[in-house]
């Protein structure tokens, strides 16, 4: 059986736009990674939250007592701009606060108070400052006795709280208080709260981290569990399933899982000794069976044989139908001799353990096929030194006959098959390429299975029972070695690794 191309699945999973679908990002993967992160964005929301209510609450406080402070003080300060003295001693003020006096819309005197010593001259010499025009602007928008308002006043040092009430001359008078005291009692709050907040989210991360590690341990045994089961070769025959989760309560939810868990252990446990011991009825039935009919095959063969030797006149289609009997009972004798070396291997039966030149053996197979085969093209690739391994002669040497039988027999005339030796480290290569047609997709991985063939109605006239890459997989296994196949149209390749014989 040689190969067609095997078909992988889909690179990628796309998209309704056709697009290749990737990673969301570097996303947390494990349960424990995933409660902790949450844990932390869940804090930092929550810290974030009551940062901007109380910066918010602390600023809205601080601004409501600077439009009561406006309030109190009305327009005494900027009255005093234009009437020195008239509003009582205007040093009495707060460092910072404005004034300003409009008429008709337009100012006509501001000042600050800057705190220095009073002027004897003019105790608001040294106040008097000049408004930009988007400054005067903005004071000119002020309706008296509205709410006070923030104003940029442009030239002076951050923007201020101010409130314009009626003068007494027909004038507006404007007082204003600086927001630079409140915006630095704010940014002092939100550093305080920016520290407090990340000690806080610091210390109870590691501590969630701490408590979840700890949650989580019932499910981590029931992982170890599940890993410890997954790596019992479950498939190689009599496996006890000893492996059970210490957890199983009901009242927790990991305790739910590790019951179902256990349950599910007991009937694949079950499942698995039926199925061993269904296996063992069936070994020892072919070996039984196969042992049992290699004496009457070769009795049918035998008396075959004897009636074609009768020195009498023997008719023709009675000689016909002795060559037919004696053809196959010796293909019966082929096919129980596969079986039982099948089910000895099966059983464990250890080969034979010796030097074995693959080399040699190659030699004999190739002439071999070339004599059965002559309208394929052979060809030999060997190392110029002797190949060694360490098996059994008889065994291996099937295993390459077999293997070359296989491409002789599902190519077609005219193919080339070459077989090449190599030593690949500790390991020794042995690989036969054709370049038939290739096994079908829907069959590459079913090759070595057992009565498996690649064409069924050739198969019938050529006698292929469908066990012979079997044998060569079983004989490979039993000597510490592995088998396989690739397989495209126009190439064919059947890899051959054995452990090569240490050098003495």
């Amino acid at each position: 059986m040689t190969g067609g191309p095997v078909t992988g699945g889909p690179r990628g999973r796309r998209g309704p736009s056709g697009l290749r679908r990737r990673a969301a990002g570097p996303l947390p993967r494990t349960l424990r990674a995933r409660l902790i992160a949450g844990l932390v964005v869940l804090l930092v929301v929550t810290c974030a939250a009551v940062g901007f209510a109380t910066t918010a609450a602390l600023r809205h406080f601080l601004v409501d007592r600077l439009d009561q402070q406006l309030a109190d003080a009305g327009g005494r300060y900027a009255a005093s701009l234009e009437h020195a003295g008239q509003s009582g001693d205007t040093r009495a003020q707060a460092p910072g606060t404005f004034g300003a006096r409009l008429l008709n819309g337009r100012v006509t005197a501001a000042g600050v108070v800057d705190g220095d010593a009073d002027d004897a001259s003019d105790p608001n010499a040294d106040d008097r400052v000049t408004l930009s025009p988007a400054g005067q602007r903005a004071l000119s928008a002020l309706p008296p006795g509205g709410p006070a308002r923030t104003v940029d006043l442009g030239g002076l040092t951050g923007p201020y709280r101010v409130r314009a009430v009626a003068g007494r001359d027909g004038d507006v008078l404007i007082s204003g208080l600086p927001l630079r005291q409140v915006e630095d009692t704010v940014d002092r709050l939100v550093m305080l709260e920016f520290t407090v907040f990340a000690l806080a989210v610091a210390g109870a991360g590691i501590a969630g981290a701490v408590w979840v590690r700890w949650s989580l341990r019932p499910l981590d045994r029931v992982a170890r569990t599940a890993e410890r089961v997954a790596a019992l070769p479950l498939a190689s025959g009599a496996v006890t399933l000893a492996e059970r989760v210490p957890d199983d309560d009901p009242r927790t939810e990991v305790g739910r899982v590790g019951t179902a868990l256990n349950r599910m252990l007991d009937h694949v446990g079950a499942s698995l000794a039926r199925r061993h011991a269904v296996e063992e009825r069936l070994r020892a039935f072919a070996a039984d069976a196969s042992h049992e009919l290699r004496t009457p095959v070769a009795a049918v063969r035998g008396h075959a044989e004897l009636a074609l030797r009768h020195p009498g006149a023997v008719p023709e289609p009675v000689r016909h139908s002795l060559e037919r009997i004696g053809a196959e009972a010796g293909r019966m004798g082929t096919i129980v001799e596969d079986l039982l070396l099948l089910a000895r291997l099966d059983a464990g039966r250890p080969l034979v353990d010796e030097e074995v030149d693959l080399t040699r053996i190659a030699l004999d197979s190739v002439a071999d096929a070339r004599a059965a085969g002559p309208e394929h093209r052979w060809r030999l690739a060997l190392p110029e030194e002797p190949v060694l391994v360490r098996g059994d002669t008889h065994r291996l040497s099937q295993v390459v006959a077999n293997l070359l039988a296989n491409a002789h027999t599902h190519t077609p005339s005219g193919t080339e098959v070459e077989l090449s030796l190599a030593t690949d480290g500790e390991q020794v290569r042995l690989a036969i390429t054709d370049d038939g047609p290739g096994i079908p997709p829907e069959l590459t991985a079913r090759v070595f299975e057992r009565f498996v063939r690649g064409d069924r109605a050739r198969s019938r006239t050529t006698g292929s029972t469908g066990l012979g890459l079997s044998i060569v997989q079983a004989v490979v296994q039993a000597q510490g070695g592995e088998v396989a196949v690739t397989s495209r149209p126009g190439r064919t390749v059947f890899t051959v690794r054995l452990p090569a014989a240490p050098l003495t």
